[in-house]
């Protein structure tokens, strides 16, 4: 299996909670708070761990909140290379309401970052990335780390053998888009973020296919995939596109279900599948988290089940 090495530059201990009314100006008598590591890459290690597969998590922690997730990653059996943020590693907090089924979610914003450590991080990156391997970037960038880190990140990377996947949004995104940077193996995001990068509605799913095969033909990655929620994804390169339905489940909480989907699609890659074959296990992935509650992701059970009923077809 080929190595997979994912980055997290902002994570988090994600604190998940109950409560019968969320009300406001009165005291909210919640459940026990369930604890987990949490950031986009940290979740994409997860969901690779829970599908039986192996990752590395390079990962910035800092003061007490970053002891507490090196031993949530040490318990869950996730390789770390750790890397010293410059301040305290973040908290997020997701409260259910138990009387509508309702989720609010806080996310703090993460210690501020200064040139010298992002530039710092990058040569740490290079020298992690396996060789021959894949990495994985995901999440929010925390304070201070410039909105051309993807971009300068798939640059650092071509130098390497090592190959990129990037499932970035916001302003890092357009950043990508305008930049001269080299492409990144594959690029992911969701229909919302492809319809502000494209200025426009993408109301069927050969509308995706043509944005994510002109980002392709741009330069900005050899695949693209859109996702797009309930309906499925969207997989373009050079030459080819595919969609794979996302299947009907009842959903619980779709916290982490995009981490979820890059796993199961960067573990089946790894693993020698096709890009079809890969975005197919994507989706059972995404579709397996929400079904599970708060901050619990996919279980390699639930998505051998969903499989089938993710059926992929040429668009």
């Amino acid at each position: 299996m080929t190595s997979i090495l994912t980055i997290t530059l902002n994570p988090t201990v994600d604190l998940s909670i109950e409560t019968p009314e969320i009300a406001p100006e009165r005291k909210l008598r919640c459940t026990r708070p369930l604890t987990d590591p949490g950031g986009g890459g940290l979740n994409v290690s997860r969901a690779i761990a829970a599908l039986g597969g192996n990752s590395t998590a390079f990962v910035a922690l800092g003061g007490t909140t970053g002891d507490r997730v090196m031993r949530l990653l040490a318990e869950a059996g996730i390789a770390l290379f750790p890397y010293p943020a410059p301040g305290e590693t973040r908290m997020s907090l997701t409260a259910t309401d138990q009387s509508t089924g309702a989720q609010y979610r806080f996310v703090m914003p993460g210690p501020d970052w200064g040139a010298r450590d992002v530039a710092k991080a990058l040569s740490r990156i290079a020298r992690a990335a396996p060789e021959d391997g894949i990495v994985v970037l995901s999440g929010s960038q925390p304070p201070g780390v410039p909105e051309d880190f993807p971009a300068r990140l798939a640059t650092k990377m071509a130098r390497t053998k090592a190959r990129l996947f990037l499932d970035t949004s916001g302003k890092a995104l357009h950043q990508l888009m305008e930049s001269k940077a080299q492409p990144a193996d594959v690029l992911r995001m969701d229909e919302l973020e492809a319809e502000e990068l494209a200025g426009r509605k993408l109301p069927e799913r050969s509308d995706s296919a043509d944005f994510a095969q002109s980002l392709v033909q741009r330069g900005l990655a050899h695949a693209v995939i859109v996702a797009r929620g309930s309906d499925g994804n969207v997989l373009a390169t050079k030459d080819a596109r595919w969609f794979a339905v996302a299947p009907k489940v009842d959903v619980v909480s779709k916290v982490g279900a995009g981490d979820s989907f890059v796993g199961a699609f960067t573990l089946a890659l790894s693993r020698g599948k096709p890009f079809h074959e890969a975005l197919q296990h994507g989706a059972a992935g995404a579709a397996a988290t929400v079904t599970t509650p708060a901050t619990d992701l996919c279980s390699a059970a639930m998505v051998r089940r969903l499989l089938p009923h993710c059926p992929v077809e040429p668009i």
